[in-house]
């Protein structure tokens, strides 16, 4: 229902184009990394996959309202606790639980927004999730969100956005070691090249979150 409410709106403002479809699968278990340059990533993802598509999101987004609740539950976002170790750990089950009922599961590995429009060091949860379960990773670049819908607004403006699914990540050879600390780095730091060399952004080897603290 929301996607039919929303696709007229969001396709009016962002005139996506879309490529490399063919590398997302029309049904069984995926994930979905991409770069995180706007709260309407989410939206122009999910309306570009044309499956459902999951997300673990900031349990913020879930106050204020039974409208606002409605929106990202209808959404496919599952509340994580960041400020809790402990909640925060079992995402990565809720993570599993997607992919072991094959369905797709979209993961920003930045963790967050990024404040200045650089690609910034990922977070490991795709890539050992990808390992324990053997579900492909395909990475997809987002561009022009950042216009059309400016972080830190509520502003829409129109203008063109480009969404680029990428071909999986060869993992097959490395199923089961997703407890292997210093393979998941480097898998993950490979994923983030793929991101920013399709996307074109600058990396830097700094987590996002910490570059916006350090912002402040």
């Amino acid at each position: 229902m929301l996607r039919m409410l929303l696709s007229p709106l969001v396709w009016l403002f962002g005139r996506p184009v879309v490529t490399g479809r063919q590398h997302l699968p029309r049904q069984g278990a995926v994930i979905l990394a991409g770069n995180h340059l706007s709260f309407s990533d989410s939206l122009f993802l999910i309306l570009a996959t044309r499956r459902r598509v999951t997300f673990l999101a900031k349990s913020e987004y879930f106050t204020g309202g039974r409208l606002r609740r409605w929106f990202f539950t209808a959404a496919g976002q599952i509340p994580v606790e960041r400020g809790n170790p402990a909640k925060a750990a079992s995402s990565l089950g809720q993570a599993l639980k997607i992919i072991d009922d094959g369905g797709v599961w979209g993961i920003f590995p930045e963790g967050t927004r990024s404040p200045d429009g650089r690609l910034h060091r990922g977070r490991t949860g795709a890539i050992r999730v990808a390992l324990e379960t053997g579900a492909p990773v395909v990475p997809v670049v987002l561009r022009g969100t950042d216009r059309v819908n400016p972080p830190g607004t509520t502003i829409w403006r129109p203008g063109r956005v480009r969404v680029e699914f990428c071909a999986p990540l060869d993992l097959a050879e490395f199923h089961g070691q997703g407890d292997n600390r210093e393979l998941v780095r480097q898998l993950t730091d490979d994923l983030m090249g793929v991101l920013a060399e399709r996307g074109g952004q600058e990396y830097v080897d700094v987590y996002a979150s910490v570059a916006k603290r350090a912002a402040r």
